[in-house]
């Protein structure tokens, strides 16, 4: 993986993400996809598993 660079609209660099930072979030994303789903028109979410007593 090779670390971001982050432009606004006017094309200044806002921010560089580091291979460490994309890697931890990678992980994350294995350990629970659902965390990085975003919810967008016409998607239906997903439903929540009801916690048990």
């Amino acid at each position: 993986m090779h670390e971001v660079k982050v432009y606004d609209s006017s094309g200044k660099l806002k921010k560089v993400i580091s291979t460490k930072s994309l890697n931890i979030r990678s992980n994350k994303q294995l350990e629970d996809p659902s965390l990085f789903l975003r919810n967008k028109r016409g998607r239906k979410a997903l439903p929540t598993l009801p916690k048990t007593q």
